[in-house]
């Protein structure tokens, strides 16, 4: 099983990085998934994995609703979901 929390205290990105990613306000998930993974991939960080990247950059990525239904899940079940997915 994978530590996001320990890989996570290791992140360190430039501010710049927020600005490529797009928005997401709710109309077209898969377009916004897939350009934020191209953005993603484009930043290397040593210190911690892709999915910490990934997980860390989302938050910024996230607008309007999205942003709200995110901020009013419950503590522990975003992470809960990232480890039913990788356990398939």
């Amino acid at each position: 099983m994978y530590n996001f929390a320990l890989d996570a205290s290791h992140f360190n990105f430039k501010p710049e990085i927020i600005q490529l990613l797009s928005t997401f306000h709710g109309l077209d998930l898969d377009l916004h998934l897939r350009e934020f993974e191209e953005v993603c991939n484009t930043y290397n960080d040593s210190n911690c994995s892709m999915n910490t990247i990934r997980l860390k950059l989302l938050f910024f990525s996230l607008k309007d609703k999205a942003k709200a239904w995110l901020q009013n899940l419950r503590s522990g079940s975003f992470m809960l979901g990232i480890k039913c997915n990788n356990s398939f």
